[in-house]
């Protein structure tokens, strides 16, 4: 790992006038759905009906909009409406949809129709726990290839998860959310957390006994490999879940340990590659939006250790990596809209693999909301 230099106050606020811009452009062309990934020279959305696993994202950016000085919180509530009726969606992703599509417009603005939607899909989602696997499955209507349903699970919502049902349980006094969350972050320590650090991505678990089966990646180079976005979301997984489901001191611990992995093998720029196994490493693709995932779990790692400021010092060189290497302008849009580029959303299909991406923007808007001292990073 090679420092960078720290973004200045300049830089900072010109990338979030940037990544504004396209939000606002976003709203002016009222999609017929949700934003889930674009092309970065003409700038065009690819949309998804009901948000898939990502939509929550762009209704983040929303509320941290409006939370910054009530821009587009009509929109907000617009788009975080067309979560309705994902309470029911047999997925884990509803972890995503709900805590970023509607506890962050309660947590930030108090939005009585926010709260309400998120205590909807927290209700949804904790019902779905498997009391003998001690988790939330992946559920049958997740965004995967292969290996879906009842006897799946992946890191990928696990912070998001912990989050939501802490918050909702907080709100209703139904603790058994709370202990459900707990379990499902605490077993993704044993399935997904390997003994250096590093992080397999996914894993089958036995639905008679609930032992685990096997580890396996969806998204990653191979099972034994460390796709980037599964050591991202692991970061943000255990960092969330130590704020959020306190007095549980090993998620705390299992968030250093894997952020400590993440610094030792990140590259000299500081912007991962798609896999760090993948054995075309340097020749391959990169992935920022494991990089800003990996930012923002940073900052919050950072808030939550008395000693905690190597982390937040990786986090602003990340992020002027990303601002300075990969926001870039869109040459088919006008003004002073920028994108972040080079996300690859799936190596293995060939999908998106060198896009803009609905969630590295959120996660990027985030770190820099939180560098520019208007969040902060554990209210989100």
């Amino acid at each position: 790992m090679t420092a960078g230099p720290h973004p200045d106050p300049a830089t900072i606020a010109t990338a979030r006038k940037c990544m504004l811009a396209r939000v606002d452009q976003t709203v002016a062309a009222n999609l017929p759905g949700l934003p889930h990934y674009a092309d970065v020279h003409t700038g065009e959305w690819t949309t998804t009906p009901d948000g898939d696993w990502t939509g929550g994202h762009f209704v983040g950016q929303l509320w941290l909009a409006a939370g910054r000085g009530g821009r587009h919180r009509e929109a907000a509530r617009e788009y975080s409406a067309r979560l309705d009726g994902r309470e029911n969606s047999p997925t884990i992703f509803r972890g995503f949809l709900f805590h970023y599509g509607a506890a962050l417009g309660g947590h930030l603005l108090g939005d009585a129709a926010a709260w309400e939607r998120a205590e909807r899909g927290a209700r949804g989602l904790a019902g779905s726990f498997d009391p003998v696997a001690g988790i939330m499955p992946l559920g049958t209507a997740a965004e995967e290839a292969h290996s879906v349903g009842d006897t799946e699970t992946s890191i990928d919502a696990v912070g998001a998860v912990s989050a939501l049902l802490a918050a909702v349980a907080e709100r209703t006094g139904d603790h058994r959310m709370r202990e459900a969350a707990v379990s499902h972050a605490r077993r993704h320590i044993e399935i997904c957390v390997r003994a250096d650090g590093s992080v397999c991505q996914s894993g089958t678990v036995d639905p008679v006994t609930g032992e685990l089966v096997r580890r396996y990646s969806h998204k990653g180079h191979s099972p034994s490999s460390t796709w980037a976005r599964a050591q991202a979301w692991a970061m943000l997984a255990f960092t969330m879940s130590a704020h959020w489901l306190p007095g549980h001191p090993e998620f705390l611990d299992t968030a250093v340990t894997v952020a400590d992995w993440w610094a030792a093998h990140v590259p000299e720029d500081l912007v991962t590659f798609w896999d760090f196994d993948d054995p075309a490493v340097p020749r391959t693709l990169k992935d920022t939006s494991a990089t800003a995932i990996a930012a923002a779990a940073l900052l919050k790692l950072a808030a939550l250790l008395p000693d905690g400021g190597k982390y937040r010092e990786l986090a602003r060189r990340t992020v002027d990596a990303l601002v300075t290497g990969h926001l870039r302008p869109v040459p088919d849009l006008p003004g002073d809209i920028a994108v972040l580029t080079t996300g690859c959303y799936d190596k293995l299909l060939g999908l998106a693999t060198a896009n803009e991406l609905v969630w590295g923007d959120y996660y990027l808007a985030e770190a820099l909301a939180v560098l520019d001292g208007d969040l902060d990073p554990l209210a989100v």
